[in-house]
Formats: structure tokens, C-alpha cells, sequence
């Protein structure tokens, strides 16, 4: 008789009123014991993000246990915890079922305090934005340092290898954080199989020392990838532009690791650049490395010479970018001019700064000389402008385009290569 009593008792947070079947030996209408009373205390983990609240049933006569835990989710047990990801107000609930019936407790309000009033957390997230922020390595020598256990510098990075660059690390305020690799990751001294993952992460803030990240599970990371399981880092600083964060490897020395907020851009600078000083010339080589037209047909005015066609006081200059927004123009002995009738003339070397950034129209990303009759491959290409898009780029070859294409304007499409 006992089984069939638990049975119908389970039926309970479903069903209560099968609790009338429920029959007492010799009493067809009577139930076993009292109607419980329910109730319950809470105690709030105060020290870190997400909160973890444990709820602890105090119920008498009543063996099942079922949490309403304000947020759209349910429990069940004597002693349960739950996480609320969201800081607010909730109205937790509990209904506890025994051989007597019912019992349904008052409902106790829980305060869950935001992260976001924390300075680090605000900014690792971004919480007057969008409430994502994803960052990635700086490209300035230091942003990897690795120390002893007691802060001596043991070693400092110089520019970081283009896989490690174009990492990408995307921390959220619901407590998540992505890792996307972008193609490789470096581990081992070298860029091998891609460690792209996603997780969660915990918030301490830490009234005794540095705010603190830690990872959850195996194989999370932030920058170098190690075998530390939950990793931790303390974030020695946080702001709009710069993250700057402390762990600690398997073998007791620290890396100290700055980032910055992640740039589109970047990873396309890298290519122009080669990470530090890269020369291009134009792509004799290649069909049509000079093509001028309008955005929308790029080969309305001039289709293209051959391959191979070109003056060769044309194919022999170089253009060089360098990570300080330097271009410099080599003409070696001439340049070939469109002012001077499309013959080689004068060269016309020199150097400019440039500006970086975001593509107006279509393409990567684009770039700005600033010295006026500055001019990559074509003298009359974007003139006034001097826009050249960047269209497409590797390691080997490049596309620009030069000219905004705004209002039906002229545009030259140009194919480069890597010197």
C-alpha cells in the first residue's frame, strides 16, 4: 500500500487531485497524515557573477518538493540551487507534496543585484552599449608577457603572428563568452588546428583584490590556450579601449595578456602590412590588372589590357604600407603618367601617410592617401579622392579599387601582388 500511496503522491506537482485516489487500508476516504505546511529559506552566493541562490525546503509532513523559481523555471528537491544569468526581482514559490495533500508556501521576493555596476564588468561587456563586447590581441610589442609566480618578466612578445591577431574573444552580460580563431590557432609556438569554442564564464568582483574571470570547464582561454581547467584571470585593467588580464599556467608562472576592443579592420591592415612593412607592385601576371569602369560596371571604360602588357616603367614601382600608416611610392627610373600622355616619364616617388579604416562602399576595408598626387598604379586613379577599397586580399594578392564609385563616378579596379 505504501508504493501506490509514493505513486500517487508523484502525481501531485502534475496533478494534485489524484491525491483523492490515494486510500487508506480499512478507510476509503480517508488520507495519511497532516496536509503539509510549506516553506522554505534561500541564501544568496554574494561574491560572484552569474548568482547561485540555494534554496533550502523547511516543509513539514510533505516529501516532494517543487520550486517555482520566478524566472519561467522549475525545480525539484529538498536543498536545490539556481542561477539567475539576469539581474532583477523574483518571486520564488514552493509546493510540497505529502500523503495529506498540498501545501503551497508564501512567495519570497529575491533581489538579484546587476553585474554591471561593477566599472571592470561594465566595460569587459560593454554594458552601456550593446551589452557584447569582443575583443582581441593589441599589435603593440607587450601584449603578451609572461612573468614568474612573483612578477619578474621572463619574456615579452614583439609582433604577434597573424593567426594569434586575428582572434577574436566575445564576452557577454548573460555571463557567455566565444572564442572564434578566424581560420588557426597559435599553440606551441606555432599556428595549428583551430580551438574555437564557446562556454560560460564567472564574475568575481573581489572587494579584497583584482576583479576576476573564470572560465568554465576544460579547454576554455583567453588569448594562449593551456590545459588549466576553470581557468582564472584577474583583470589587472578595463576600459573602453584596453583589457588587460593576469593567469596563471600549468607550470606556476604567469601571462599577463592586453587586448583591444576587436576591429573589423584589423586582420585586413595585417595582410596590407604583412604585421609590420610589406612592398606591392602591380600583377603583370594576371588578365586585366588595370580595369576602369563605374561601381556598377567596372569595365565600362576599359576592359584590360593583357597579361604581361603593361609598360614596364609601370610594373617595376613599388608600394609599400607599413603598420604606421606610412605608404611609400618607388617609381625607380620612371613613371608612367597619364598627365604626360600615358608615356613614362619623371618618377613621381615619394611617401604619404595613409588612413585606415572601414570601406565606404563596397570592400574590406579601405585606405586614404593623404599627400595630394599621391596614386597607387594609375596617376588619374581617384585623383581628387585618393579612396583606394580594398575588394580582396591574402598573403599573395590583393584588388583595390580606387575611387568612392559615389554619384556614377570613375572607378579603377587594380590587381596587386606581394613583392
Amino acid at each position: 500500500m505504501k508504493n501506490i500511496v509514493r505513486i500517487a503522491a508523484l502525481g501531485l506537482l502534475a496533478a494534485p487531485l489524484l491525491l483523492a485516489s490515494c486510500q487508506k487500508e480499512g478507510d476509503d476516504y480517508t488520507l495519511e497524515g497532516g496536509v503539509p505546511q510549506s516553506s522554505f529559506t534561500f541564501q544568496a552566493n554574494t561574491v560572484e557573477f552569474p548568482t547561485v541562490v540555494t534554496f533550502t525546503s523547511t516543509s513539514t509532513d510533505g516529501f516532494i518538493n517543487q520550486w517555482n523559481f520566478g524566472d519561467n523555471s522549475l525545480g525539484t528537491g529538498t536543498t536545490v540551487t539556481h542561477t539567475y544569468a539576469q539581474p532583477g526581482s523574483y518571486q520564488v514559490e514552493l509546493i510540497t507534496a505529502g500523503r495529506g495533500g498540498t501545501g503551497i508556501s508564501s512567495k519570497q521576493t529575491i533581489v538579484i543585484p546587476d553585474a554591471c555596476g561593477n566599472a571592470a564588468f561594465s566595460k569587459l561587456v560593454d554594458c552601456a552599449g550593446s551589452g557584447t563586447r569582443v575583443w582581441a590581441f593589441s599589435n603593440a610589442p607587450g601584449a603578451i608577457v609572461r612573468e614568474s609566480a612573483t612578477g619578474a618578466v621572463l619574456s615579452t612578445s614583439t609582433t604577434l603572428p597573424a593567426c594569434q591577431l586575428d582572434d577574436q574573444f566575445a564576452f557577454t552580460k548573460s555571463y557567455s563568452l566565444n572564442y572564434e580563431s578566424a581560420g588557426q590557432t597559435y599553440k606551441n609556438g606555432s599556428c595549428g588546428t583551430s580551438l574555437t569554442n564557446s562556454g560560460g564564464f564567472v564574475f568575481r568582483p573581489n572587494s579584497s583584490g583584482n576583479p576576476q574571470i573564470v572560465l568554465k570547464g576544460k579547454g576554455a582561454f583567453i588569448g594562449t590556450p593551456d590545459s588549466v581547467v576553470n581557468k582564472t584571470y584577474d583583470i589587472l585593467e578595463a576600459t573602453d579601449t584596453r583589457l588587460k588580464l593576469r593567469g596563471t599556467n600549468p607550470d606556476g608562472t604567469r601571462t599577463v595578456l592586453t587586448l583591444a576592443p576587436y576591429d573589423a579592420t584589423a586582420p585586413i591592415k595585417l595582410l596590407l602590412t604583412g604585421g609590420s612593412s610589406r612592398t606591392w607592385k602591380l600583377d603583370n601576371a594576371a588578365d586585366a590588372p588595370i580595369t576602369v569602369g563605374t561601381e556598377a560596371n567596372p569595365l565600362a571604360y576599359f576592359a584590360g589590357a593583357a597579361a604581361g602588357t603593361l609598360p614596364a616603367c609601370q610594373t617595376d614601382d613599388d608600394y609599400t604600407f607599413t603598420t604606421a600608416n606610412v605608404f611609400t611610392y618607388d617609381a625607380k627610373a620612371e613613371t608612367f603618367s597619364a598627365a604626360a600622355g600615358y608615356t613614362c616619364s619623371a618618377p613621381l616617388s615619394g611617401t604619404s601617410p595613409y588612413v585606415f579604416g572601414p570601406a565606404s562602399g563596397t570592400g574590406l576595408a579601405q585606405f586614404t592617401l593623404t599627400r595630394a598626387g599621391a596614386f597607387i598604379a594609375a596617376t588619374d586613379a581617384s585623383p581628387t579622392e585618393r579612396v583606394y577599397r580594398i575588394l580582396s586580399i591574402d598573403n599573395q594578392k590583393m584588388v583595390l579599387r580606387a575611387g568612392s564609385g559615389q554619384n556614377g563616378g570613375t572607378v579603377f579596379t587594380i590587381k596587386m601582388v606581394v613583392k
